[in-house]
């Protein structure tokens, strides 16, 4: 062969790859579970491929990187083919005692452009976060919320507080949720320790509860008894004014009857007040004809004892004798 020949085919062989090349890589398509994004010397374009076949300028010039759409798992403190390393998370809460917590991410990612060539460890940047994040929420609560009712609203700051940071981090993640797996004391000794204040302090709201409770009934028995008097006054009140109008109605009455009769009304006044103020007085009606010695039994009712009669100067006897009447009360 000629110089002429072999220069001939390595032309053709040339000609031959670069158009293998082109026709290779001219062209490419996306699963509907995938997301592509085509790079032009080293640039990545904007916007996202959608699924299907698609063409592009030959390689170098362009090439295509291929993503999942898939939700992805962030394992933070927790990894169930290493369970051993779980408890080297830990974190101190807000009134000064150590918790171990287990939290996992879901995310995605949303921009495979920011992704490709914002970081250079993009899952690294979001664990860093979410360390970070979760440190800061279980650092600004509880021990006992962080325990108890408190988790659910942990996991929202935690999730509220990522998705925030991994926006200014920009680097094409969208955080989807956070579940926080378990929050436990690092240790038994720690969780005896626990649990033994925990006991005290049911122990006291319960006695606190249960004076509550006395304090209220005592309250409402004096709020009763106090009612009651209210109502007795009101009543007592009631009736003296009403006593009161019934007197100033009967003495009004009295003075008229004054007015037109006064003798009449005199009379009649001293004999009422007689009969108040002697209501039980025994009355004698005596006979006076100067020859008996009258003897008045004041300190008992009945009749008179009689007297013997009593001789004169001449001999001749007077009868003395002691007339009592019948009592009658007017």
């Amino acid at each position: 062969m000629t110089l002429k020949q072999i220069y001939s085919w390595i032309g053709i062989v040339i000609a031959a790859v670069v158009l293998a090349i082109v026709g290779l890589t001219s062209w490419y398509t996306v699963d509907e579970s995938d997301q592509a994004v085509v790079i032009t010397f080293g640039k990545a374009d904007e916007g996202i491929t959608e699924p299907g076949l698609h063409f592009k300028l030959p390689w170098p010039i362009q090439t295509v990187e291929k993503l999942s759409k898939e939700t992805f798992s962030l394992n933070f403190g927790y990894d169930q083919e290493n369970a051993e390393n779980a408890d080297i998370v830990r974190m101190i809460t807000g009134d000064e005692n150590i918790l171990q917590a287990d939290l996992v991410v879901q995310w995605k990612i949303i921009d495979p452009a920011k992704y490709l060539f914002h970081a250079d460890d993009p899952e690294q940047v979001l664990y860093n976060a979410t360390s970070a994040s979760l440190r800061s929420i279980i650092g600004s609560s509880t021990v006992d919320e962080a325990l108890t009712d408190g988790k659910a609203e942990i996991e929202n700051q935690v999730l509220d507080l990522l998705v925030s940071v991994m926006e200014d981090y920009e680097v094409g993640i969208a955080i989807q949720d956070v579940k926080l797996q378990e929050v436990d004391l690092p240790n038994e000794e720690v969780r005896q320790a626990f649990m033994k204040v925990t006991d005290a302090r049911e122990t006291m709201n319960t006695k606190k509860n249960e004076a509550d409770k006395y304090r209220n009934e005592i309250i409402e028995e004096a709020q009763g008894e106090k009612d009651a008097i209210i109502s007795r006054a009101e009543g007592d009140k009631v009736e003296r004014i009403e006593t009161a109008r019934g007197n100033v109605a009967g003495f009004d009455a009295l003075y008229n009857a004054y007015q037109s009769n006064p003798d009449i009304t005199r009379q009649r006044l001293v004999l009422e007040t007689l009969d108040e103020v002697l209501p039980d007085a025994n009355i004698y009606i005596m006979n006076d004809d100067g020859n008996t010695i009258k003897y008045l039994p004041l300190g008992q009712n009945g009749s008179a004892a009689t007297i013997p009669p009593a001789e004169d100067a001449e001999g001749n006897t007077e009868e003395a004798s002691k007339e009592g009447s019948a009592n009658d009360n007017q």
